[in-house]
């Protein structure tokens, strides 16, 4: 990189100043490392390569381990508190151990396996395709890397909206064990212990294992036997990663890990006065009858009652070097995943809407890279198959619908096959252009049965899509990075999540008597996907170190959608039914982040993002995009006081604002599922001996309490309320290394 000016103009230092102030958490490098370099960028692979951050010519946020650690974030849901334009909730089917991501108004609305994620999400270059049950605590982390835009060049489909890049830490020859421990009001209990150990010069390891539990919020009013409280949850898991290096040229990585929780059901409340036309209302229930405080559950079904996930994988990574500038890379992996979950609707002892739910995925993929370096010219193409195979089910035993049995079995087969190439040219020492292409084909096969009459209806479908990417990247004196980028994503269509409407048509087919009514429905080809899901997104922006005490990034975006599938949740005569309402939309805005040295001992981080996002309008009728908040913005001030004694006390504040959104895609007032915004606050204060290997701190989360919606949902018959896990919790955690 270029030397750094020491001097911004007056007008450049204010601006800069008075944005610093204005947003929140940094994800640039935020330690000190020496008195001339207080700020070190972050090395990433976002493109699959090595870059410095700044370097990278798309809008991205990186966290180092130190960085996790230092704010105290546990899991992927506190990460969406400090990156602009992100946003992660966790509701599905009222699961504690959901984390759905959204990016610039792009995620994942429903958890069944016909739904695809807007945000795809990796772990060391392997993809989760399912976002319920999988393992979100934060141990033995290298770094998290935030991707926002559309990466369908390099990462693929369903990456429409952006991806996350988790890494671990590789096992190396440093022998060093690190254990840690917190204790903490709402029945907080964690531990974790992480090892990292050479065996010979060749081979080494490095193992983790850990437990998090979080008492409830509110009880089981109706169910006394009741296992957990509603929102208790605890989870144990683990990983194990070995390293051998075969020779200089060839070296091998094999990682397996698991997970596996349970606890109560997610809060939430449904609200049956406000739609006096409803169903609910109609058979006499009001809101009287459902959990006075909104924390309390007032079903009498046990099986809604608790959640449970379990999942586990191994993978096998193996880097040769061809020679000097050319080099492969090649990762297989297999993955598990199962949940129990459910929700009863209704809110009430009363048996009329129960939906009890278990659900698994297991999936396998290989991809092949070959990398190299060819004078001014790098490049990385490979090959890539994906295959998933999942299946929900809610008995029509346990499942209850206004009062009736109802059943729901969903299956699906996904297989994806993809070749890619990605191409960068040093024009200049300052001039760097890059751009890429990917070709995927994707097969799925489906097959859902709502209602016995009318029987397992099948369906098969294929996509395929070229997605390309062009950019540029140019670096001034000053060490500021201007880029312009055109990307494009794709996802392949979906089926629909809840189709009851199956049973509607079955009805308008002849009725329950009329034996040729399911093979008309049959014949209609009923159950249809849509068709592919395209973005093209466009974006320009400018990051850097700017000087030695101030690093900053501000991207500007306009991103087009075209049939972008929102999900509509309705409560028909013949059960809750998820469809897909077909979009175009075009998503705007901008987003900042900086790290600010005020002084040696004074750090302020922060991040700011606004997005205005505009539907077509359909039929009269004008949808907003679910789950989007307009503002994001975050604060972190951190201040280091050292003692007599050369011992330190780190304070830390976290501030984090979530605008108000809507949780459907309807703005109407009268619907009543705008969330309202929310403003969190963590502190931490640790305390770190001179010389010592240990270091011990005070920790607040959500400090004042907010209360806040994750969702809101309104079926026509109840509007269900889904309220956040978060609360206020207060405690001590102790950390050593050996």
């Amino acid at each position: 990189m270029s030397t750094p000016v020491r001097n911004l103009s007056p007008i450049a230092a204010a601006m800069a100043f008075a944005l610093t102030s204005f947003s929140s958490t940094s994800v640039m490098a935020d330690e000190a490392k020496a008195e001339d370099k207080k700020i070190e960028a972050i090395t990433v692979t976002a493109t699959k390569r090595s870059q410095v951050i700044y370097e990278v010519p798309i809008a991205m946020s990186a966290f180092s381990g130190d960085d996790l650690d230092s704010q105290g974030i546990s899991d992927i849901t506190d990460v969406g508190k400090f990156v602009p334009n992100l946003n992660i909730t966790g509701f599905s089917a009222g699961h504690n151990s959901s984390a759905n991501p959204f990016i610039r108004g792009i995620g994942l609305q429903d958890h069944l396996i016909t739904t695809d994620p807007g945000v795809s999400v990796y772990v060391d270059g392997v993809y989760l395709g399912r976002q319920v049950g999988q393992n979100w605590n934060l141990a033995n982390i290298e770094r998290i890397e935030v991707l926002r835009g559309p990466q369908g060049t390099l990462y693929g489909r369903n990456s429409i909206g952006g991806a996350i890049n988790i890494i671990t830490k590789q096992p190396d020859q440093a022998a060093v064990t690190k254990v840690s421990a917190e204790v903490g009001t709402r029945g907080r209990l964690k531990g974790s212990i992480f090892t990292n150990q050479a065996v010979t010069e060749d081979l080494a390891f490095n193992f983790n294992m850990g437990f998090n539990r979080r008492g409830g919020l509110g009880e089981f009013i109706n169910l006394p036997n009741a296992e957990y409280d509603v929102g208790e949850n605890q989870e144990f898991h683990g990983r194990l990663s070995v390293k051998y290096n075969a020779s200089e040229d060839l070296r091998f990585v094999f990682t397996a890990d698991a997970n596996d929780g349970e606890g109560g059901t997610r809060p939430f409340t449904t609200l049956i006065d406000e739609l006096p036309h409803g169903r609910l209302a109609q058979s006499g229930l009001t809101n009287a009858d459902v959990a006075s405080d909104p924390y309390d559950n007032a079903t009498s079904t046990i099986e809604t009652a608790t959640v449970s996930n379990k999942a586990n994988g191994i993978s096998l990574t193996a880097e040769y070097d061809i020679n000097a500038d050319l080099g492969t890379k090649f990762i297989f992996s297999k993955r598990s995943s199962e949940y129990k979950a459910g929700l009863d609707d209704d809110g009430t002892a009363v048996k009329l809407d129960h939906y009890p739910e278990r659900g698994t995925a297991d999936q396998t993929s290989v991809e092949l890279q070959l990398t190299g370096y060819l004078g001014s010219v790098d490049f990385v193409t490979g090959v890539y198959w994906f295959n998933e195979e999942g299946s929900n089910r809610q008995s029509d035993t346990e499942a209850q619908f206004n009062g009736g049995p109802t059943k729901l079995e969903l299956d699906q087969e996904t297989t994806s096959r993809a070749v890619f190439v990605n191409v960068g040219y040093d024009a200049t020492d300052d001039l760097r252009l890059s751009g890429g292409v990917r070709y995927t084909e994707d097969e799925k096969s489906a097959s859902t049965n709502v209602f016995d009459p009318v029987g397992t209806i099948h369906s098969s479908r294929e996509w395929d899509e070229v997605s390309y990417e062009v950019a540029a990247n140019y670096t001034f004196e000053n060490g500021l990075n201007w880029y312009g980028t055109v990307q494009t994503g794709y996802q392949s269509g979906q089926y629909p999540a809840r189709p009851y409407f199956l049973i509607g048509q079955f009805f308008g087919a002849g009725g329950f008597d009329n034996p040729e009514a399911a093979a008309i429905v049959r014949a209609n080809n009923a159950f249809m996907a849509s068709d592919n899901i395209s973005a093209i997104n466009y974006e320009t922006g400018f990051k850097g170190q700017l000087t030695d005490d101030f690093s900053m990034s501000v991207a500007f975006f306009n991103t087009e959608y075209d049939d972008l599938p929102y999900q509509v949740n309705t409560s028909t005569e013949t059960g809750f039914d998820t469809n897909n309402l077909i979009v175009e939309q075009t998503s705007r805005g901008v987003e900042f982040e900086s790290t600010y040295y005020v002084t040696d001992n004074f750090t302020l981080h922060s991040s700011f993002g606004f997005m205005d996002v505009d539907v077509e309008e359909q039929n009269g009728i004008k949808p907003v995009a679910p789950l989007t908040p307009e503002w994001t913005a975050s604060l972190s001030p951190s201040y280091t006081f050292e003692l007599e004694n050369n011992a330190t006390v780190t304070s830390r504040f976290d501030v984090s604002f979530r605008d108000s959104m809507y949780g459907e895609p309807s703005s109407d007032p009268l619907r009543m599922t705008q969330v309202d915004s929310r403003t969190t606050v963590n502190f931490d204060i640790s305390y770190a001996p001179a010389n010592a290997n240990w270091d011990v701190s005070l920790y607040g989360r959500n400090i004042f309490d907010e209360r806040y919606d994750d969702a809101r949902l309104n079926t026509g018959d109840y509007l269900l309320v889904i309220k956040s896990n978060d609360a206020s919790e207060f405690g001590v955690r102790y950390r050593a290394t050996f």
